[in-house]
């Protein structure tokens, strides 16, 4: 039996804005969160606090969560690779009498080939530097949520198997972090290979603590999640737009569109509470500011049904 509610975790501010070439100003990535919140997303990934050297669209950080204009309801989640920008996180937040988030994301690889061609550090120490972090959130009260990335193929190893993702679930889980998502960075993964890595994560994680965050490069994103519905899992990365990548795998293409996930989620009877017209004007603004149409296919197909409406009127 399929799951009766999915909750969307939106991703687009933070992991769907970070690799555009194009900087995006902090006005229109607030604006954009406000838009998604409209829409009934009550999971949101804002930003993240990393050295502007190497993602220089996050730069803005603190100034993005100052203005965030709070919601009852909505959990706002940050990446934090390391303790600098945990600090770095709350001193903002303090300085600015800005929220601080409810959930920091920390993240590893499967693959020892990703790591070290990365970070220049093996898969057991990048994991055991998060542990200061963990220990950090946790003294005030903040989830932690771990992402476990090229989890379904690596683009330097090639295939990945469930025994070295539940390596590394294993030892996010040692640290303590709070939540375990699986995440194929490069999107190989196939049904029947996804199902085997999420079974992993949850040998050590209960099923409301386990996620899944795919990428359609090979087209496979929504067979995927429905593969994860046949688990039980209900809870999901998207992104609106379909906005994303990795810019460290070259070569992925964007994060699953929130509104294709909507869209089956809807035709399957699965409650979501967002609302896709709302959700449609988020991409659209989005997109209008990108100066290109919308990676999803729904988002694309709703937007030209609204045209030919505005034609029609």
């Amino acid at each position: 039996m399929l799951p009766a509610h999915v909750t969307l975790l939106e991703v687009g501010p933070r992991d769907g804005l970070q690799n555009e070439s194009q900087p995006v100003p902090a006005a229109v990535k607030i604006e954009l969160v406000q838009r998604l919140q409209a829409a009934g997303l009550r999971e949101i990934e804002v930003t993240s606090y990393v050295s502007p050297k190497w993602v220089p669209q996050m730069a803005d950080a603190a100034q993005v969560m100052a203005g965030i204009k709070r919601e009852r309801g909505v959990r706002y989640s940050v990446l934090t690779p390391n303790l600098k920008g945990f600090e770095a996180a709350v001193a903002g937040a303090v300085a600015n009498s800005a929220i601080l988030p409810d959930e920091i994301v920390v993240f590893g690889a499967a693959s020892e080939a990703f790591s070290q061609r990365n970070i220049n550090c093996g898969v057991e120490e990048s994991i055991e530097r998060f542990r200061p972090v963990v220990e950090a959130a946790h003294a005030r009260g903040i989830k932690v949520r771990c992402a476990v990335s090229v989890a379904l193929g690596c683009p330097y190893q090639g295939e990945v198997t469930p025994d070295e993702v539940e390596r590394v679930v294993r030892l996010m889980k040692g640290i303590g972090v709070d939540h375990c998502g699986i995440a194929d960075t490069i999107g190989v993964g196939t049904p029947k290979r996804v199902q085997a890595a999420l079974e992993r994560a949850l040998k050590h994680f209960p099923i409301e603590q386990v996620s899944g965050h795919f990428h359609d490069t090979y087209g496979q994103a929504l067979a995927n999640i429905y593969a994860c519905l046949e688990l039980g899992i209900h809870t999901f990365d998207a992104s609106v737009a379909g906005l994303g990548g990795c810019p460290y795998a070259k070569g992925a293409t964007g994060n699953v569109g929130t509104e294709d996930v909507l869209f089956m989620l809807n035709g399957l009877g699965i409650a979501t509470g967002v609302d896709m017209e709302r959700l449609i004007d988020a991409a659209e603004f989005i997109s209008g500011v990108l100066g290109r149409k919308p990676v999803s296919r729904t988002g694309n197909a709703l937007l030209a049904k609204r045209a030919n409406a505005r034609v029609i009127a």
